[in-house]
């Protein structure tokens, strides 16, 4: 892996605006589903469904936002990000506000979530979109790597919901704050228009990594998401069947996000450094990952503290980074490109909670952890072979 600077020059003056503004349409485009799984013990017990209930309506969430996300792409590309971005906002009030008030039962609560699902698929090419077109070059893997600090910024504010509402207040005035959070930031958003014609965007589009590489690669970080969602959804019920106080175990999320945003911009630093080798440096961490998977099933409350920081930095620090490879490998349509992937990302993110939630309910959470692990490893794999794949199709370095 290379890490000479990309240029001796100093570095481009960073905007912070549109970074800022990306990172809180990106959290609000995921809240609705990390609410839901950090308030999970408090929201179980009052509708009452089990374990694996609650990793399916976290997967419908993902599955929404996995099938629309191609689609959403190519919107995005036409419309503009600050349109989409705004479009995406509001549908995030809407959800958030719909749990608050209609969600009575677990039909009512997946279908509040379905509506969030579809806000999410817009947020994320949307928000890459326009880092790609307003940060300077130099600066894009610092704005990547913050922008997709708001998974973890979602789980930090999942976690703090718990001890500061769920257990005073009550869980729906979680999601009643969430989503005035979410009108406050789509007032946010400029106004400006910076579509592009349906033409145009075919065009950009040729020239730019192969289909089948962006595939492959869906894959990879399919794998990734897969094994890395559970934390946010599964994180506080797992130590709270260690032994572990509820609240405890909300901070203990808490800090797991903390670490998470920390990696996710140092990585997006490190990477403006570096003439390529990113998507190497992705795998490495996928394969780290699996060290914090292994030490979250060993079920001990000292490993606990040290698996959360492995699992939530490693294992899931890496999709900034990710993306920002993406984005330099296909500099003329980021959207459209990241939309794809994105439907990778989106429906391991699905599959992850799904399964971890029946696989607790059929063995034990040290049973998921471990499984969780294995598929870290196998995105590892998939993200190298993807690597490889564009490396044989452009022959020249891939980012």
């Amino acid at each position: 892996m290379s890490t000479t600077p990309a240029s001796s020059e100093r570095p481009e003056k960073l905007n912070l605006r549109p970074i800022l503004l990306a990172v809180s349409v990106a959290t609000v485009g995921v809240l609705p589903s990390f609410l839901t799984g950090g308030l999970a013990v408090q929201i179980r017990g009052e509708i009452g469904f089990g374990a694996g209930a609650l990793g399916l309506a976290v997967a419908v969430f993902f599955v929404v936002s996995s099938l629309s996300s191609a689609f959403a792409g190519r919107v995005v590309e036409r419309i503009g990000s600050h349109t989409a971005m705004r479009a995406s906002s509001l549908v995030g009030v809407l959800s958030l506000l719909a749990v608050a008030v209609f969600a009575g039962s677990w039909w009512g609560l997946v279908a509040c979530l379905v509506l969030g699902g579809m806000g999410n698929a817009i947020a994320q090419p949307a928000t890459n979109l326009m880092l790609a077109r307003e940060v300077p070059g130099g600066r894009q893997g610092l704005a990547f790597g913050v922008k997709q600090a708001a998974i973890p910024v979602a789980t930090l504010l999942a976690g703090l919901a718990v001890p500061v509402l769920a257990v005073t207040v009550g869980w729906r005035w979680a999601f009643a704050g969430g989503a005035l959070l979410a009108l406050l930031i789509s007032l946010l958003v400029p106004r400006e228009y910076d579509g592009e014609s349906a033409s145009r965007v075919k065009e950009s589009r040729a020239g730019d990594a192969p289909l089948a590489a962006l595939i492959l690669l869906a894959v990879g970080i399919g794998l990734g998401s897969t094994a890395a969602t559970p934390l946010g959804a599964f994180v506080v019920e797992s130590a709270a069947s260690t032994g572990v106080d509820v609240g405890v175990a909300g901070l203990l999320l808490a800090l797991g996000s903390g670490v998470g945003i920390a990696v996710r911009v140092v990585a997006g630093h490190l990477a403006d450094g570096m003439t390529g080798g990113r998507l190497r440096l992705v795998a490495g961490m996928l394969a780290v990952g699996t060290a914090g998977f292994a030490m979250l099933a060993s079920g001990s409350p000292g490993l606990l503290v040290v698996g959360v920081v492995l699992a939530f930095g490693a294992g899931w620090g890496w999709p900034g980074l990710f993306n920002f490879a993406i984005v330099k490998s296909n500099p003329k349509a980021p959207a459209a490109a990241t939309g794809i992937t994105q439907t990778g990302a989106s429906g391991g993110a699905a599959l992850g909670p799904l399964l971890f939630g029946y696989t607790v309910e059929a063995t034990s959470f040290g049973t998921a952890w471990l499984a969780a692990g294995i598929v870290s490893l196998l995105a590892a794999a998939a993200i190298l072979a993807g690597r490889r794949m564009l490396v044989r199709a452009r022959e020249e370095p891939v980012s």
